[in-house]
């Protein structure tokens, strides 16, 4: 163990950086740093997005999963070449071994380009696949509505890493470009069958991840010594971590911590993604020579590697 090992996820008010002075926010995102640094992951609480909004978002997930199969082919993500919709359970796999969810994937809308655009990301451009509002009635707008919010926490995220980072607090969003791509996951999980996982134990691919996380246990983060650690249900949170395009950029600095779900019971989740724009370099942030000592010093992090 190099210091770097947890047995439990921090939880963060980030209501310290919407009221805070400049002193005030710099140490609360110095912080949040260290807790990025150490952990990769935290619960954060006092966050502004609307309590009874993302309520709604829950209500509309057991709604809109309870539909029967049919209804649900409907938005097939096999029938989107730009991989969005409704994949059944068992349909997507994590290191080899399938994952036991039924998930919708919605991406940030853009403009469709024809299947032989190029350059090639081009083609991942286009829109997202809804039922129709006479099947559920008012889901798009919910679902729509809460992205907007978490996005706009997620900007704060992004002001409040930059600035732990010793960077300008707009210097992430600036690098995420003028059409950042961001995925949101709709998520249901029947209970987890014996020896199985709803999702397998994996790294995230993005640059932050912002979960509700919902009123049932199951998700557990793995820390250095290789021990699970469940994420505990907290009342109008979000769970934040890392992913790999941040492990990047930063040297390792911050690095993308394993974690899977494994349910008792049915379970449901909303995650969003958040991600830059399809030509956004992933070329190393101009870091103070301290991160890159910090990184030295530990075989956590100087070791990391990638999923």
């Amino acid at each position: 163990m190099d210091g770097t090992s947890f047995t439990e996820i921090p939880l963060v008010d980030v209501g310290r950086w919407r009221g805070g002075t400049r002193p005030e926010r710099q140490a609360f995102a110095d912080e949040v740093r260290d807790i990025c640094h150490r952990v990769g992951f935290f619960i954060a609480v006092n966050h502004g997005v609307d309590t009874e909004l993302t309520e709604s978002v829950f209500a509309t997930l057991r709604r809109l999963f309870a539909l029967p199969e049919s209804t649900k082919r409907q938005i097939d993500k096999t029938d989107s070449r730009h991989f969005r919709g409704w994949e059944p359970v068992g349909t997507e796999s994590t290191n080899n071994r399938t994952d036991h969810r039924e998930q919708i994937d919605l991406w940030t809308d853009g403009k469709s380009h024809p299947p032989d655009a190029e350059p090639p990301y081009l083609r991942l451009m286009g829109p997202n696949q809804w039922l129709d509002d006479a099947v559920l009635p008012g889901h798009r707008d919910v679902i729509e509505r809460w992205i907007e919010q978490v996005h706009r926490f997620g900007d704060r995220l992004l002001a409040i890493l930059s600035l732990g980072l010793g960077l300008a607090e707009d210097h992430l969003a600036a690098l995420f470009g003028p059409e950042p791509m961001s995925l949101t996951k709709l998520i249901h999980y029947p209970p987890t069958p014996p020896g199985e996982a709803g999702v397998n134990g994996h790294h995230d691919t993005g640059f932050v991840t912002i979960l509700a996380a919902g009123d049932t246990p199951g998700l557990e983060v793995q820390n250095p010594d290789g021990e699970w650690i469940p994420v505990p249900i907290v009342p109008d949170s979000f769970v934040i971590n890392l992913g790999e395009m941040l492990q990047a950029i930063t040297g390792n600095y911050f690095v993308a911590t394993p974690h899977r779900v494994i349910s008792a019971t049915e379970r449901y989740a909303a995650g969003h993604f958040l991600g830059p724009s399809f030509t956004t370099a992933l070329t190393p942030l101009p870091l103070a020579p301290p991160f890159a000592e910090a990184v030295a010093a530990s075989p956590r992090h100087a070791g990391a590697g990638y999923m």
